[in-house]
């Protein structure tokens, strides 16, 4: 998981941009909008789309982490000693079926010509 402070560096470095992107039309605050056109003023290379995808995907990293795990009733693995390591029955597993589902959808709209 990339934290905050790689990514500034890597700004320092340089930008990078994803391949597979979805638009979204979002409204923010004029202090965030400020703090966004003051990071891409920092970073010359970012324009603000950049600094806010790239915001967003450590943040949503950072959301997906801090689920907490529930111990399940269901037993998955065993680990190095033996001991069972039972399923995760909170948030977690759903999030991540909703993810991959979202992901099939947004490919399938992808390939679909029309749209």
């Amino acid at each position: 998981m990339k934290k905050l402070q790689s990514l500034l560096q890597e700004w320092q470095d340089h930008a990078s941009r994803s391949q597979d992107e979805k638009e979204y039309t979002v409204k923010l605050s004029r202090q965030d909008a400020a703090r966004i056109s003051a990071l891409s003023d920092l970073y010359p290379k970012l324009s603000s789309d950049d600094v806010i995808r790239e915001l967003l995907h450590i943040a949503l990293d950072e959301v997906e982490a801090s689920f907490p795990y529930v111990k399940g009733t269901k037993v998955v693995a065993t680990d190095e000693e033996g001991d069972p390591i039972y399923e995760d029955s909170g948030l977690t597993p759903k999030y991540l079926q909703l993810t991959r589902e979202h992901i099939k959808q947004l490919k399938n709209a992808a390939n679909c010509p029309g749209d």
